[in-house]
């Protein structure tokens, strides 16, 4: 099969990757063209993209390497291109995921090259994927503790940011209900939450879409 043909087929198994063998064959014709350093740009960034949906819906036992294979070829995508920020962003998205999933050690080992390849990723193009790197840092700030560089303030400041590119982001409007229940202001967590429920599907992200619908349909009734 041609290499146009063989990437089209992994974009197309991407789109289904609700479907957790989808996700698997995608990363696999991934892993298979990003092999070595002279590996290519696109199959390198898009295996780190697939390895983080994997790395928090493949079964329990298997996450923690795809997340360690994302941030792998999140690394190589930035070494191929560094001036892009695919590479730099999904490099943090999955050092992001394995530090919140899997300790206290793994989150402190990432949480400066964490805020380093997202500030990378603003410097470059603020506006990347609908300011998914304001997203992220706001995730950044609110997660990790005071004592070591987190803050409410920054967290909510960078999440604001972050709908200016998108104001119906569901991901960003949940982060924002969780950082405010933390603050306890109910009233606007509710309304966060509310928001996530009732934003449209994005045409591009609905799978992701879908994950905090539901996280958010669960979450309400119980913020009193």
């Amino acid at each position: 099969m041609a290499a146009s043909a063989v990437a089209q087929s992994a974009d197309t198994l991407y789109d289904d990757r609700e479907n957790i063998a989808s996700a698997r064959r995608a990363a696999d014709i991934w892993a298979d063209a990003s092999k070595g350093d002279t590996g290519q740009f696109d199959p390198a960034w898009k295996l780190a993209r697939v390895c983080y949906w994997l790395g928090g819906h493949a079964p329990e036992g298997e996450r923690r390497a795809y997340l360690e294979k994302g941030i792998a070829a999140g690394q190589l995508a930035a070494r191929l291109q560094p001036a892009r920020p695919e590479g730099h962003f999904w490099t943090a998205a999955n050092m992001g995921a394995l530090a919140e999933s899997f300790g206290l050690r793994a989150g402190l080992k990432f949480r400066r090259p964490i805020r380093e390849e997202l500030e990378a990723v603003l410097r470059m193009d603020p506006a990347f994927m609908q300011g998914s790197a304001d997203r992220a840092l706001g995730r950044y700030y609110f997660k990790v503790p005071s004592l070591f560089g987190g803050s409410k303030s920054r967290a909510e400041q960078h999440l604001r940011a972050s709908l200016e590119y998108n104001p119906a982001s569901t991901i960003s409007h949940y982060f924002l209900a969780e950082l405010f229940l933390d603050q306890r202001r109910i009233p606007e967590a509710r309304a966060e939450l509310q928001r996530v429920i009732d934003a449209p599907l994005s045409a591009e992200w609905a799978p992701e879409d879908q994950d905090y619908k539901q996280k958010a349909a669960a979450l309400l009734p119980k913020v009193r």
